[in-house]
């Protein structure tokens, strides 16, 4: 399925019409055609809240240059391939002059948006889940095609602290209290 622009997908919830339009035209066949809507819409939203942010960075919005109280300009877009739960995509990030602008919803230096991923694997590492299970796994529910060496990154930040707890030193004594209340 090929959208015409994303203002169709940003116009989908607003106007049921161009719904139907999309059904009868033939563009949606099936789920897949409207996860692939939804991630359109999706990669929209992250969008213009990036560029939400950078409106209330500078102070003013695009070509408002009468309300312009600062020195710092727009400065373009950089290209950025990040990872969410509806699978990659690739979104805009907008720059400023002075590089002031530090973007909450896509952090910089950060290829996930959803840090839930990262702890799901963790979870699923620690419950005894292999490498190629759990790459099974995030491709049928995220459709992420992740490798296992990436999945292999994810846990390997948590071996350290698997390692220091099993090495630990154990206390000689330990207190062990039991509370029993009646009411």
């Amino acid at each position: 399925m090929k959208r015409k622009d994303s203002e169709n997908s940003r116009n989908v919830f607003l106007d049921k019409k161009i719904l139907r339009e999309m059904i009868k035209s033939g563009e949606i066949k099936g789920v897949s055609d409207v996860e692939e809507l939804l991630k359109g819409m999706f990669a929209d939203i992250l969008q213009e809240l990036l560029e939400a942010e950078m409106e209330d960075s500078l102070g003013y919005s695009k070509y408002d240059y009468n309300h312009k109280m600062t020195d710092n300009a727009r400065n373009g877009y950089s290209s950025k391939r990040i990872r969410t739960t509806m699978g990659d995509m690739d979104i805009s990030i907008p720059r400023d002059r002075k590089s002031e602008f530090e973007p909450r919803v896509v952090p910089k230096y950060s290829k996930e948006v959803s840090s839930q991923i990262e702890g799901q694997i963790l979870s699923m590492y620690a419950k005894g889940m292999s490498l190629a299970d759990i790459h099974e796994h995030m491709k049928e529910i995220y459709g992420m095609n992740l490798s296992p060496e990436t999945i292999s990154r994810f846990t390997d930040r948590i071996l350290p602290l698997v390692e220091s707890w099993r090495n630990r030193p154990l206390e000689d004594v330990y207190a062990i209290m039991y509370m029993d209340g009646i009411r």
